[in-house]
């Protein structure tokens, strides 16, 4: 039988895949609001592995606190990305582009931190965002990788994928 570590890993790849496709969404706004819903899905999903009890709503504002207070930077500029969808021609392309890695490497940042809080015998209640946004930002660099390899696109190492 696969181990809680594994199957937990296995299960984050999932959903990058899924945040990634939302990402694609071409309606400004209704892609993040699909990205986050993969990944309070991916908490859900990740907790039950670890047998915690689960609320929507606060792992919700914890996903929310988490990537606003490590990315806020990233954060805007995502929003710019989704946004942008709406400027025709140009705007699907960049942010058909941009915003599917930034979904990915966000997604893959809330699922490794995730993790690492269960693996240490934490749960949804005793998480805290802002102890954990270091780790996150390390997470994000991690992800933007392997967001690049999953969707086969190779960017510029000069130009930054930016979160959601």
């Amino acid at each position: 039988m696969e181990d809680k570590l594994e199957k937990s890993r296995s299960t984050v790849r999932k959903y990058m895949y899924w945040s990634i496709g939302a990402g694609f969404i071409p309606v400004p706004f209704l892609d993040f609001a699909a990205i986050t819903g993969v990944q309070v899905k991916m908490l859900a999903d990740t907790g039950k592995i670890y047998d915690i009890p689960f609320s929507r709503n606060r792992v919700k504002n914890l996903v929310a606190a988490l990537i606003g207070g490590a990315l806020p930077g990233p954060l805007a500029f995502g929003a710019f990305g989704s946004t942008v969808k709406m400027v025709p021609i140009v705007g699907p392309i960049f942010g058909g582009i941009s915003v599917p890695l930034m979904a990915g490497a966000t997604t893959y940042a809330v699922g490794t931190v995730f993790i690492q809080h269960f693996e240490s015998g934490g749960t949804f209640l005793d998480f805290d965002p802002e102890k954990m946004k270091d780790h996150f930002r390390r997470e994000f660099e991690k992800g933007k990788t392997v967001a690049q390899e999953m969707t086969g696109k190779k960017s510029d190492p000069k130009v930054p994928v930016t979160a959601t």
